[in-house]
């Protein structure tokens, strides 16, 4: 499925409660007492015909599906909840690799990005807020996400894999990844104002101030 065909199928979901469609898919939102934090990414996975996967490159070949939970705010505003996972950062291919040939530049160059609302732990409904498609095609954008890729590249070759940190990056940091807090695997994360340009939530007038909060889960 091209990504004109598949935002067109997404926005017939926008409004919409993903919640009965897990049940409609098999897509489990709790399993033995925990919660599957991905299901609702899944479900419109399946929507869409793909089956779940981990492959490192694109889902759907050209392009890949990013999911991000929306929360409203006091003002009811619709926020960024977290930052977005983009890719796993694996630290051997990112030193070997300049950030046109990375797995990072495979998963980002063509995107389509929704945001579901968030309403609370149980997830017991999650309507589907947006789906919008992002290219990394503005060059002041291109250019900070490539020296973002660069500044982690060098600390890795620098500094090891241990040196990181999820302050490193104006639009996209390095995070852990995995359950529980001893987790040594990362990957890269598009900050919460990142996220928010993307989803035309609020446009980077310029570049971001890094804040520590972002880099928390």
């Amino acid at each position: 499925m091209n990504r004109d065909e598949a935002l067109r199928r997404l926005n017939l979901l926008v409004g919409k409660d993903l919640r009965p469609l897990a049940d409609r898919f098999g897509v489990p939102v709790w399993k033995n007492g925990r919660k599957n934090k991905g299901w609702a990414g899944h479900v419109l996975e399946r929507y869409l015909g793909l089956a779940q996967n981990s492959r490192p490159t694109a889902d759907f070949g050209t392009w890949d599906l990013k999911l991000v939970s929306l929360r409203r705010a006091a003002d009811d505003t619709v926020r960024v909840k977290e930052s977005m996972a983009i890719a796993m950062l694996e630290p051997t291919e990112v030193v070997s690799n300049r950030f046109e040939d990375s797995h990072l530049y495979d998963k980002f160059r063509s995107l389509i990005v929704a945001g579901r609302i968030f309403e609370n732990e149980q997830d017991a409904s999650s309507i589907l807020h947006s789906a919008v498609k992002f290219d990394l095609d503005e060059p002041r954008i291109f250019r900070q996400v490539r020296d973002d890729f660069e500044l982690i590249r060098e600390t890795i070759r620098a500094q090891g894999f241990g040196a990181l940190s999820g302050e490193l990056g104006a639009l996209i940091q390095s995070r852990t990844k995995g359950r529980g807090h001893g987790s040594s695997s990362r990957a890269f994360y598009a900050r919460v104002r990142f996220v928010a340009h993307m989803l035309n939530l609020h446009k980077l007038a310029s570049m971001p101030r890094v804040v520590a909060e972002d880099s928390v889960a």
